[in-house]
């Protein structure tokens, strides 16, 4: 069964993956200005909440931040099935949101969704930006999707990689995110994004957060030079928004 992606906005796909629609990190406000986060949301989605229901499935990389779980997205999260996140967004959150621990998996038929660890930008910054998961989706017959969510370390994607062995569908998180006053990148870096995806064998990239929202501070275009640049230009998909893209491996 191919796998189908559609392109809503900075971190927010619908993914057509083994027989279920995977929404990822709902995020479907206007443009506005969040002040408690203090970050600025620069375009609103490429489809409304509405066009993308039924869901089946969000997986919700974390609960804490508006660039990745805005008003919107919280509405129509909620409002699903089922979100798989972290611990601490069940606790918060409530039903539907299931919680896992790292390497926890979760059953949905034939489906296993297993949490990956994550860090949000470096160790001594975790108290202060909050924890953070990625995802491994696998089925029988069906191709391997990997979704990094906001990590930034790739020694976890390396520790991934050794556990999990070559993956055929890899969604990666990149835009560099910067927040004042932290001088560091919170998420991958163009040029780790293009490592993350050799570190992890990947058949097929989808480039995901690195538009919409004036922290990113690199864009598609770097994303896309820095896998040039890498020699792997021909994994990174491309996914004009609101367009459902089929992934052919």
């Amino acid at each position: 069964m191919t796998t189908h992606v559609t392109y809503i906005g900075g971190p927010t796909a619908l993914v057509e993956h083994a027989g279920l629609r995977i929404l990822l990190d709902p995020t479907f406000d206007a443009p506005r200005h969040y002040a408690d986060d203090e970050l600025t949301k620069t375009a609103g989605p490429g489809l409304p909440a509405s066009a993308v229901d039924p869901v089946d499935l969000v997986l919700l990389s974390h609960h804490g931040h508006a660039d990745n779980f805005d008003e919107a997205g919280r509405e129509l999260a909620l409002r699903s099935p089922l979100v798989l996140s972290l611990p601490e967004a069940a606790a918060e959150l409530g039903a539907p949101v299931v919680g896992l621990t790292p390497w926890q998996s979760y059953e949905l038929g034939e489906v296993t969704v297993t949490a990956l660890p994550g860090r949000h930008g470096p160790r001594v910054l975790a108290s202060r930006i909050g924890p953070v998961t990625g995802f491994l989706v696998t089925a029988p017959g069906e191709p391997s999707l990997y979704v990094s969510g906001d990590n930034s370390s790739l020694g976890l994607v390396h520790e991934h990689a050794t556990r999990i062995g070559p993956v055929d569908i890899a969604i990666l998180f990149a835009g560099a995110a910067r927040v004042a006053p932290l001088p560091v990148a919170l998420t991958l870096t163009s040029a780790k994004a293009a490592e993350a995806a050799r570190m992890l064998g990947a058949r097929r990239v989808v480039g995901l957060h690195v538009e919409d929202w004036a922290h990113f501070s690199e864009s598609r275009a770097d994303l896309e030079k820095a896998f040039s640049d890498a020699g792997l230009a021909e994994l990174l998909v491309s996914t004009p928004r609101g367009e459902r893209i089929a992934l052919a491996l």
